[in-house]
């Protein structure tokens, strides 16, 4: 039996969904090098309560601004439960994971994250892949761990790596179970209490934040705060604009242009230019998401 409702019917893609998703991708893409550029003066965990308490005066002075009603009691903790995982520790392995993998790398580890989101739907949900689909999935592992295990450079690498799949593992997790959430609210209201209660368990950062805050230089704060307000507040907004309106697959679809854009902004913005490797490995990786996301997408059963 299914622990998810039927998905609502999308509309065809149109040019204000389709400016929302385009602006919700760069800024996700851009995302890499913020935080790469951030982690030379924040420590990963300073970093993720600083992106964040950015995000949630920001959202919390445009919940009061447009009056936002606050969610029911009853919906309250699953609200925080989901925030725990694809906010709380999706940014915090991320953060983590970026110390030793450059941001086009991460980026492209990431991409699996919609793979894995669609076995867990197999899994807790009324859909399957077909045999393509299954392809797919084999097809975009390979390529991510051809990342992981060719670069072999170091343990810290490794490591990171490691850290930005379970990520990918944590938001795949957020985007499959708040559907139940979605089918009772807006997914603006969500989005926007979801951040804010994400925020809450990164206070346990705390402790030297305020001295980081007062040696780190102004470049560094730009960058946070860039990545605190764009990537963070506003691509959500988006992103949740689009799902409402045209539906998580013609949404979804775009994701995999995020890590040739993540990529190119690693090299214009930090001067990380991929090894061919790298290359390789993505383009296997973004091989399987794109076979999966068109021959081999999930069917009704």
């Amino acid at each position: 039996m299914s622990v998810l409702p039927p998905a609502r019917p999308a509309v065809a893609l149109d040019s204000l969904s389709l400016a929302a998703i385009l602006v919700t991708i760069v800024f996700w893409a851009s995302s890499f090098a913020g935080i790469r550029a951030g982690l030379e003066a924040f420590s990963p965990g300073h970093l993720t309560l600083y992106r964040f308490l950015v995000a949630s005066a920001a959202l919390g002075t445009f919940a009061l601004v447009t009056r936002i009603p606050l969610p029911p009691l009853s919906d309250l903790g699953r609200i925080a439960l989901l925030s725990f995982s694809g906010i709380t520790l999706y940014h915090i392995c991320l953060n983590y994971g970026e110390v030793s993998v450059p941001a086009g790398t991460a980026s492209l580890i990431i991409a699996a994250g919609p793979v894995i989101t669609a076995l867990l739907a197999t899994r807790f949900g009324n859909e399957r892949l077909n045999l393509v689909g299954w392809i797919g999935t084999l097809i975009s592992f390979s390529g991510v761990a051809l990342i992981v295990l060719g670069k072999g450079e170091s343990v810290n690498f490794t490591q990171g790596a490691l850290l930005i799949l379970a990520a990918a593992l944590f938001t795949s997790l957020y985007f499959v179970f708040q559907k139940p959430l979605l089918a009772r609210m807006k997914p603006l209201h969500f989005t926007v209490w979801s951040l804010m209660l994400g925020t809450l368990p990164m206070l346990i950062f705390l402790p030297g934040f305020g001295s980081e805050l007062a040696r780190a230089p102004l470049a560094a704060h730009l960058a946070v705060i860039y990545i605190g307000l764009f990537p963070a507040a506003l691509a959500y907004i988006t992103w949740s604009f689009a799902l409402s309106r045209v539906g998580a697959n013609t949404t979804a679809s775009f994701l995999y242009v995020s890590p040739v854009l993540a990529i190119l902004i690693g090299w214009l913005w930090l001067n990380e230019v991929p090894g061919v490797i790298s290359l390789v490995g993505g383009a296997i990786s973004i091989a399987g998401v794109i076979l999966v996301n068109t021959l081999g997408k999930p069917r009704k059963v």
